[in-house]
């Protein structure tokens, strides 16, 4: 975690200045070089430094002092916040704190990212630190725009229910002086419960109806917000809730907040001036843990779908290994863009990928644009259902792969991309093995691969023999 923002001493003055003039030399550039850069120049390069490096920065003439306040440089931010002890860095609480104090006023994107805690000790220090973070940004006023709040896992047994009621009434308390000027609101991972995850939100909803002509909530991730085991989509609530952020224009959601009503509550109706505003991206995470046993029609896909023009629907899997229910999911009817799938099944398991390959993800052939499948197929082949697949979607630009492959198919599929797939411009394929010794599999993968020396400048190819543990 970054260091409070406090004066350095002499020696370490000198310290920093020698460690600039280090970087400097690195790069192959003189101070006098640096000195004649524009201060345009300067302020840009300044944004791709750590909050350390900028200290040292600071410290070089007074130029790049008088730069290193430029408010532009202190927009966005990220906390990480573990709140363990340590001896060796000051306290995550007198950092971020400090940090806010200092540099709060300019903050307009806030990104705090958090490891779960393990006790309860450790759950109160963190609750405590984001709630005084985020008072102080409401104290110097900052005109947050952005806020990302990930990761927390309020169903974890460290949050007691004492705990995890004063979060949700200082969350609450600040959304609903906040929520009005923010564009982009992230909760992923929050698995929280039904009845305050939609307090959270309706807050939100609300704010949007006190929001004028430039601020409303165009980006809102929810994927995890609720808590596994939680049939979010039995709860009326939620799409008249989502219904009233007209702003929308993307939306991530865990599988088991899907229904028809919601799909329906997402079409753009009469606003007035937002005439023109409609959802663009809608993201959709599925897990095997996770309720996903909703039917969904697919003329509530092919409404939504006519209502907003290019709208480009993702969808990530993980661990669904009944057939029935993945395809209730692949309908026809969506616009599906971007698809993604993870699984890990034993030989002794009645499922395989084939009708996937086969039948679902070819109703997609005029879509589909990206394509990423971790694949555990150790006791069944599919390099010729995987190349099939290829050669039939037509608009694929990116293919990521993890599978038990031959390594003949790595070659066939650069052959497809170099033959006829010019959208194809990203392949990347790691082959799985269980040998102890797969030294002789990247020998011949490399050979396959030799004589493929000039490739299209635009294509983006890898491949490896990946040890499959």
């Amino acid at each position: 975690m970054n260091e409070e923002l406090i004066p350095l001493q002499n020696s370490e003055d000198e310290d920093n200045r020698e460690k600039m003039e280090e970087v400097l030399s690195d790069a192959g550039c003189s101070s006098e070089s640096w000195a004649i850069l524009p201060v345009l120049c300067l302020t840009h390069v300044f944004k791709f430094l750590d909050e350390g490096d900028r200290r040292s920065a600071d410290l070089v003439c007074q130029r790049w002092h008088n730069i290193m306040h430029s408010p532009s440089l202190w927009r966005s931010h990220t906390f990480h916040l573990n709140v363990r002890p340590s001896k060796y860095r000051q306290s995550e609480f007198h950092s971020s704190v400090a940090y806010v104090q200092s540099r709060g006023v300019y903050l307009e994107r806030l990104a705090v990212l958090v490891n779960p805690p393990s006790t309860y000790s450790i759950a109160l220090r963190m609750l405590r630190t984001i709630k005084t973070v985020f008072d102080e940004l409401t104290r110097v006023r900052a005109s947050l725009k952005s806020i990302s709040l990930t990761n927390l896992e309020l169903d974890r047994p460290s949050w007691t229910s004492g705990l995890r009621n004063s979060f949700v009434i200082f969350l609450v308390s600040f959304l609903r002086t906040q929520g009005s000027k923010l564009d982009s609101v992230c909760l992923n991972g929050m698995k929280i419960g039904m009845i305050q995850g939609l307090e959270m939100l309706t807050t939100l909803a609300q704010s949007q109806k006190r929001t004028n002509h430039r601020y409303y909530i165009s980006t809102l991730d929810l994927k995890g917000f609720f808590s596994g085991e939680v049939p979010v989509y039995r709860n009326s609530n939620m799409p008249r809730t989502l219904g009233f952020m007209k702003g929308l224009t993307h939306l991530s959601l865990s599988y088991s907040c899907l229904s028809d009503e919601l799909l329906k509550a997402l079409q753009p109706r009469d606003q007035g001036w937002r005439d023109f505003i409609h959802l663009k991206t809608l993201s959709l995470w599925c897990s095997l843990n996770v309720p996903h046993g909703q039917v969904i029609c697919g003329h509530s896909w092919e409404s939504l779908a006519s209502c907003c023009p290019g709208l480009k629907v993702k969808i990530e899997v993980d661990q669904i290994l009944n057939t029935d229910r993945l395809a209730r999911i692949l309908l026809p009817e969506i616009p599906l863009v971007d698809f993604s799938m993870t699984t890990f099944y034993s030989p002794n398991e009645e499922w395989s990928p084939r009708p996937l390959f086969y039948v679902m993800l070819p109703q997609f052939r005029l879509t589909l644009k990206f394509l990423t499948l971790h694949l555990s197929n150790c006791s069944e082949l599919l390099d010729d259902e995987l190349l099939k697949l290829v050669r039939r979607c037509d608009r694929l630009e990116q293919l990521r792969v993890w599978a038990f492959l031959e390594i003949r198919t790595v070659q066939r599929l650069l052959k497809i991309r170099l033959a006829q797939r010019s959208l194809l411009n990203t392949i990347r394929v790691s082959v799985y093995s269980v040998e102890e010794d797969h030294e002789e599999q990247k020998e011949q993968l490399e050979k396959l691969l030799s004589t493929y020396r000039d490739l299209p400048p635009e294509l983006d190819f890898f491949a490896t023999v990946y040890p499959y543990v």
